[in-house]
């Protein structure tokens, strides 16, 4: 959630990632400069996708800039994006942190309503 107070928002990101903002019925892709606020309103939606397979884990970032009424910089988030190859070997095979272990997020982009 935004802070308490955020009016607007940017988006950073690393050129590997794709990031698309739909706010107010329009969908545009965000600059990865972060050099285009959006206002913040109920349904505004964040798309992230990968444009390749990462060559480590962790090493995409999409941050989230909030600002203020007046414009001030509020608050920052991100998330560290892993992308992985469409033809990578099977999922059942895949080791993922120490030792092994660890837990691997698939997430299904496809959207099941308008």
């Amino acid at each position: 959630a935004a802070p308490a107070g955020a009016a607007a928002f940017s988006l950073k990101h690393t050129e590997a990632v794709s990031v698309e903002v739909e706010a107010a019925g329009c969908t545009e892709a965000a600059p990865a400069d972060g050099g285009r606020r959006w206002p913040l309103g109920k349904g505004t939606v964040l798309r992230l996708g990968m444009r390749q397979a990462s060559a480590e884990a962790g090493d995409n970032k999409v941050t989230v800039s909030y600002y203020g009424e007046g414009g001030q910089a509020m608050d920052q988030a991100g998330v560290f994006l892993t992308g992985i190859a469409r033809a990578a070997r099977p999922q059942g095979s895949w080791t993922w942190g120490p030792e092994g272990q660890g837990a691997i997020l698939l997430v299904n982009c496809d959207r099941e309503s308008p």
